[in-house]
């Protein structure tokens, strides 16, 4: 274990909560572009998971990145439903083992 532990990388872990604007009708199409970025986000390496949350809560999602949390705070205040005040978020800073991934079913 202390020798995998070595292996570790830095990751961002940002929690995605609901704002006040959340409920207004032009939302939906605010989280579509949100929803988009995000697609671009991995697409160049820098979303590594992410999570949407739809259990009613004020928890929208939970996303990894492999940016430091400086550049992860730069792209989340640049979100279009952050922007809008549709989200609001949470960064943490963690380690976790490069290659990790959700299994498949």
């Amino acid at each position: 274990m202390k020798q995998m532990i070595t292996k570790t990388k830095d990751y961002t872990i940002v929690i995605l909560k609901a704002a006040q604007k959340r409920n207004e009708p032009e939302a939906e199409k605010i989280i579509w572009e949100h929803g988009r970025r995000n697609f671009s986000l991995r697409e160049e390496g820098k979303l590594s998971i992410v999570c949407p949350v739809n259990d009613g809560t004020e928890l929208k999602g939970i996303g990894i990145f492999s940016t430091s949390e400086e550049e992860t705070k730069r792209i989340m205040d640049e979100d279009p439903a952050v922007k809008a005040g549709i989200f609001t978020y949470e960064i943490h800073p963690c380690r976790s083992f490069p290659g990790d991934m959700l299994p498949e079913k």
